[in-house]
């Protein structure tokens, strides 16, 4: 039988690199394991015994809210608040989701359709790729080197030489595997690009609290007239040590040019409904 889809994918990078792990130890040599980027820190303690209490609360073996529990939506906003001065409604503009993966790939779903096509960085992170694939449309590389200062001007090269032209821009900084770092004002050049030729542009800022010798990475809702073109994804994975277990990874979505989907239906009725632990119930 044919998988459409699924057999259309490229190859899976991390499956590969854990396959050859696999293979050296079988062999007996020493192999130090860098492919998925694993915390080497525990979680906080404060959140693990809330977890544990959490799982003991029968109340909490329930189905979830589709869009996650309030006050850890509060929370969220509070957050973007204090870190990037952003002011989010966590009723209209929070939402969480199973994981950032998943959240990506649920929107991908919303935004793009076969005949679409979607600006992703080339190298990537898999799911950047993989998530408009699933959802049927095409994908356009952008090349992105280490330390490169005209990524901006690749990005809307990229856009007016494809065709048809690309509905969503897809971008993670700091980047993975790159290392490469933006500025605030490359934010705001994005989302200038974004409103002028209405392109939505999804971030994942799965490495937003990691930024080292006085650097702090920009959330591209600090930009002006963000909320307009943008979503940005948040993770708890590389900030607090939370890639496995009962978790609530969260996704922050902001108003799209045409504010359906965003709101009581569509993207936010279904897809992205949340497991059923309520560590953090209201």
């Amino acid at each position: 039988m044919e998988f459409r889809r699924i057999d259309s994918l490229p190859p899976y990078a991390l499956g590969i690199i854990d396959a050859l792990k696999k293979e050296g130890r079988r062999a007996g040599r020493d192999v130090i394991d860098l492919a998925f980027g694993n915390p080497d820190l525990a979680s906080p303690e404060v959140a693990v015994d809330k977890l544990v209490e959490a799982a003991r609360n029968a109340r909490n073996h329930r189905y979830s809210l589709s869009r996650g529990i309030p006050k850890l939506r509060e929370a969220f906003a509070n957050l973007y608040q204090r870190r990037w001065g952003v002011s989010l409604d966590p009723e209209t503009e929070v939402i969480n989701t199973i994981g950032a993966k998943e959240g990506f790939s649920h929107l991908m779903w919303v935004l793009l359709q076969p005949g679409d096509a979607a600006l992703v960085p080339s190298p990537s992170y898999p799911i950047h790729i993989w998530g408009p694939l699933f959802a049927g449309g095409d994908v356009r590389e952008m090349p992105l080197r280490r330390f490169d200062d005209d990524f901006f001007d690749t990005l809307v090269e990229a856009y007016e030489y494809s065709w048809p032209k690309p509905r969503v821009v897809v971008l993670s900084f700091p980047h993975n595997p790159t290392t490469t770092c933006v500025d605030l004002d490359f934010m705001q050049r994005v989302v200038d690009f974004a409103r002028e030729r209405e392109v939505v542009v999804v971030h994942d800022f799965a490495y937003a609290d990691l930024g080292f010798d006085g650097y702090h990475p920009p959330s591209i809702l600090q930009a002006e007239g963000a909320k307009e073109v943008a979503v940005e994804l948040y993770s708890l994975t590389k900030s607090y040590s939370r890639p496995r277990g009962p978790r609530r990874w969260r996704s922050s979505s902001t108003r799209s040019p045409s504010p359906t989907p965003w709101r009581g239906g569509g993207w936010r009725s279904w897809p992205a409904t949340p497991r059923s632990w309520r560590p953090w119930r209201s």
